[in-house]
């Protein structure tokens, strides 16, 4: 499989500024896979280190901080050469490892001829602890579920790839390459961008094995709940977490605690919702009163939707058949379009530095499924499932905010154009979002 994020790692392991690494993803997002593929090609050799596998090595962070020290400690226990420059030294799953985690600062101040990176399930969760954090000395990183692009790179679809990659006009696309897009696209939604998942159907055409990657990697997930420190919190975040698909099935998604439980309150689950979104399986967006800077200061904090980490996972969690790949834009228009805007979601979190938020207002109801921020710009996104790309919503956000709209974007399954203002973008261009955009501010000048 080929990682876009490979790229960041070269860029960071020629970095003038280079700090030990920490990456992060949730669990089977591919993060021990990537670290071993980056070592392999680009040093002489790879020191691995597991702290879940041999807890013991553990006993050498915790009897010293002298970095010489525990680089011999290290070396002896495994038999593994660690070189200055030449070798990538990578602790894994360090979640549960605070000794670990605070050595970073000491490598990084004593020792950064070092090339360090480390990695674990929950480290959102690990690093949102008050605790002694090396603050400053470590470089962060994230990967997410596998995109489109690599979605089909992984398929051997590398002429579409490429492709997509290399649209530099906002010309409608040739049904040659539009049409077999879209079947990918569907294949896409199907398998999500879950490693695993995408391996079992890329290479084995394996539905039933696809479909249980995606039971396994839920399950763990589910298993995961049980680590948070307050036994008390286990059952309101499974329930958040079940709760995902009927929240998404609403017309109106804005999250609403009373479908996870009869009477819930907030007070008695935002511990567990936070614990999800810091964890990263779920994606928490909130409602904006408008379109200004910083995106925070217009933040509505009683208001907000929630989205899963992979749209793969959606489609396992809320039990929709593969068999919906065959029924036309079923697929795209399946519970809402949940599928279509948690995809969307996907695409936008890789792409802008900032949380997405949503828009909308009462009497009469409106809502822009996205507002994005891109420089100094917000941009309202709209989503449509299907080809019926009457966009009410994004009529009016440019009536009240007209002066500070510079391009609309509206995702659907009709062509690539510049309407005007509006900038529709196919589904499955949804990768190529920010360099589509730029396309378009350079057309209208």
């Amino acid at each position: 499989m080929e990682r876009f994020i490979l790229k960041e790692l070269l860029n960071w392991k020629n970095s003038l500024y280079r700090k030990p690494l920490i990456l992060k993803g949730v669990r089977q997002v591919g993060k021990t896979w990537l670290l071993k593929e980056f070592g392999r090609r680009y040093y002489e050799n790879t020191a691995y280190f597991n702290f879940d596998e041999n807890e013991e090595y553990r006993q050498f962070f915790e009897t010293t901080k002298d970095v010489s020290r525990i680089l011999q400690n290290l070396m002896m226990a495994s038999s593994q050469k660690i070189l200055p420059e030449k070798t990538l030294l990578i602790f894994d799953e360090i979640q549960d490892c605070p000794q670990v985690i605070n050595s970073l600062k000491y490598f990084c101040e004593n020792a950064p001829e070092y090339h360090i990176a480390s990695a674990g399930s929950l480290l959102g969760i690990a690093l949102a602890k008050p605790s002694s954090f090396p603050v400053g000395k470590v470089n962060f990183m994230q990967i997410d579920p596998m995109t489109f692009s690599e979605f089909l790179l992984a398929n051997g679809d590398e002429n579409l790839a490429s492709y997509l990659s290399g649209i530099d006009k906002l010309d409608p696309l040739p049904d040659a390459f539009f049409n077999p897009l879209y079947e990918k696209l569907k294949m896409y939604y199907i398998t999500g961008g879950m490693p695993e998942a995408v391996r079992m159907w890329t290479e084995a055409r394996d539905v039933d094995a696809m479909q249980k990657a995606l039971s396994d990697i839920i399950g763990a997930y589910e298993r995961d709940f049980a680590k948070h420190p307050d036994s008390s919190e286990f059952p309101k975040i499974s329930m958040i977490w079940k709760s995902v698909p009927s929240q998404l099935a609403r017309e109106n998604k804005k999250f609403i605690y009373r479908a996870v439980k009869e009477g819930a309150r907030a007070r008695e689950y935002e511990d567990a919702l936070q614990w999800l979104a810091d964890a990263r399986l779920i994606h928490k967006i909130y409602r904006s009163s408008a379109p200004g800077l910083p995106v925070s200061a217009y933040d509505d904090l009683s208001a907000f939707k929630i989205y899963l980490a992979d749209v793969g996972l959606l489609r396992r969690l809320a039990m929709l058949s593969p068999t919906a790949f065959g029924e036309g834009n079923r697929l795209f228009t399946e519970f809402k379009g949940a599928l279509t805007e948690n995809y969307v979601l996907q695409t936008l979190i890789t792409q802008f530095e900032g949380v997405p938020r949503y828009w909308s207002q009462t009497n009469p109801p409106y809502e822009v499924d996205f507002l994005i921020q891109r420089d100094n710009d917000i941009f309202p996104i709209e989503v449509k499932s299907e080809t019926n790309t009457a966009s009410k919503s994004l009529r009016k956000f440019k009536e009240l905010f007209g002066d500070k709209v510079k391009l609309r974007i509206r995702f659907s399954l009709d062509n690539l154009k510049l309407d005007g203002d509006v900038l529709n973008i196919p589904l499955f261009m949804a990768d190529q979002t920010n360099r589509l955009i730029g396309i378009a501010l350079k057309r209208l000048g």
